[in-house]
């Protein structure tokens, strides 16, 4: 199957969970209850098949919604040093390089998140300049995922470069733009971070949306 299918497929397969859970939180009776949580199942096992995981661990994981679903909210911090180097983590989970960041988290704003992650990941203090770019991950080659994701990268100013990793993160180093490590592509997309550093280092302050 070629990734443009699959892609096609999984879009398909989140828009069918999506309306399944909307179904769940606004019905009224026990039928179209059975139904919509038959539908869930339905595309829970659909998103086993293309994504490669285990249903079980699928359904532990995705809890069923409470409200109307929305998409998650993942947030990163761009940064360089002085030398216009720029900051990325490695992921304990896959060995794989990316910008710091992660989901949104309720009781902070999302450049709080942002100041946030980049001293729980590295260690340092930063503070927010601006949005860069807002992605709709299904726009960009990330491979397959259960969620729909919305991703927000704020331009970060470093006010020191003394690095001290986080307690889920391997390693915190600043790359140049020609000399990019093996990227964690679930987080972030090496055209991705072509893109942001070209904004910055030519002073556009426009911010890229999908």
């Amino acid at each position: 199957m070629s990734t443009q299918k699959q892609e096609k497929q999984l879009n398909l397969i989140k828009r069918i969970k999506s309306l399944a859970d909307a179904g769940l939180v606004y019905s009224e009776n026990k039928y179209d209850e059975e139904r919509y949580t038959e539908l869930r199942e339905i595309s829970l096992e659909l998103l086993s098949d293309i994504s490669s995981q285990e249903i079980e661990s699928l359904r532990s994981f995705i809890k069923p919604e409470k409200d109307y679903p929305t998409p998650k909210v993942d947030i990163r911090a761009f940064a360089l040093n002085e030398l216009k180097q720029i900051l990325l983590v490695k992921e304990s989970y896959d060995g794989k390089w990316a910008l710091p960041g992660g989901w949104g988290d309720i009781g902070y704003t999302p450049s709080e998140v942002a100041i946030k992650e980049i001293k729980e990941e590295t260690g340092l203090t930063a503070s927010p300049e601006r949005i860069l770019a807002i992605y709709d991950k299904r726009n960009h080659p990330h491979p397959p995922q259960p969620f729909y994701v919305y991703k927000i990268v704020f331009l970060c100013k470093l006010e020191n470069y003394k690095t001290a990793k986080g307690f889920d993160i391997e390693d915190v180093a600043f790359f140049e733009i020609d000399n990019l490590p093996e990227l964690s592509e679930d987080r972030i997309l090496k055209s991705q971070i072509q893109q942001l550093y070209s904004k910055v280092i030519n002073g556009e302050k426009s911010v890229y949306y999908d």
